[in-house]
């Protein structure tokens, strides 16, 4: 999808999180400044279907970092890209949520969250043998549930190849099929998930460079208090004359 296929309503940014290093790809992220606008639960999850992003954040306090998540279907008490890219946006050195606060950080080109392992949602974590395997699918693999396939691209620098299938009814409330092109009005392969990626991380006990979807850029860096790091690149989704263009980061012209 181009920066020019959004339309969305006045007062929502869209930014794409962890973009690549060409400013490309990264995961749709829909952002509501002032969440006053969608008071309550039903018209955010009415907004977050009509959106249809893998996840919309509702500002309800720009200055404590108190946020709302939703996907299309439901409500989430913490998202990876959703926070990198709303601490991005705003500034945010802490975020508020139900599970409790989330550090935020900037270094460079890249923002950086802390989570711990537990917060995040269940996925089911596959092993490819090689990159040409996980780049090989054409779909998502038959069975049920959140599915991360990944290999090794560089084991020793710890580079990371990895794909994203949510598969069936998951954690996001869409309905999900074992076959590709299935998923009518869903989303069949997420094109960059930090949670997955912090769970990948604690598991392997390192820091990653994953290289996720059709090229978005993902970083990883596990601490001895067992919070992992989660970083990537955040752009606003502009809308630049020609369309081939890379998205234009807030830093590069853009007024908050």
């Amino acid at each position: 999808m181009s920066d020019s296929d959004f339309d969305v309503p006045a007062g929502i940014d869209v930014l794409r999180v962890f973009c690549g290093p060409d400013g490309r790809h990264g995961n749709a992220l829909g952002v509501v400044r002032d969440g006053r606008t969608y008071p309550d639960e039903a018209s955010r999850q009415a907004l977050a279907g009509q959106l249809g992003f893998s996840e919309t954040v509702f500002v309800d306090d720009p200055e404590r970092g108190h946020v709302d998540i939703y996907t299309p279907g439901l409500r989430l008490p913490i998202a990876g890209h959703p926070l990198v890219g709303t601490a991005w946006l705003l500034d945010l050195e802490i975020l508020e949520l139900p599970v409790g606060e989330i550090f935020a950080r900037q270094d460079g080109e890249f923002t950086w969250i802390t989570a711990r392992p537990e917060w995040a949602p269940p996925r089911t974590l596959e092993r490819y043998a090689s990159v040409a395997e996980v780049e090989a699918l054409t779909g998502p693999p038959p069975g049920e549930g959140w599915l991360y396939v990944w290999a090794w691209e560089d084991e020793a620098a710890g580079r990371v190849r990895a794909r994203a299938f949510p598969r069936r009814i998951d954690e996001r409330g869409v309905s999900r099929s074992g076959g590709a092109g299935a998923c009518t009005g869903g989303i069949v392969e997420d094109e960059a998930t930090g949670a997955a990626a912090l769970l990948l991380s604690a598991e392997l006990g390192r820091a990653l460079n994953i290289t996720q979807g059709r090229g978005s850029q993902i970083l990883t860096a596990p601490a001895p208090d067992g919070t992992v790091e989660i970083g990537g690149r955040v752009m606003l989704a502009g809308r630049p004359a020609d369309p081939g263009q890379p998205l234009q980061p807030r830093r590069q012209g853009v007024t908050r």
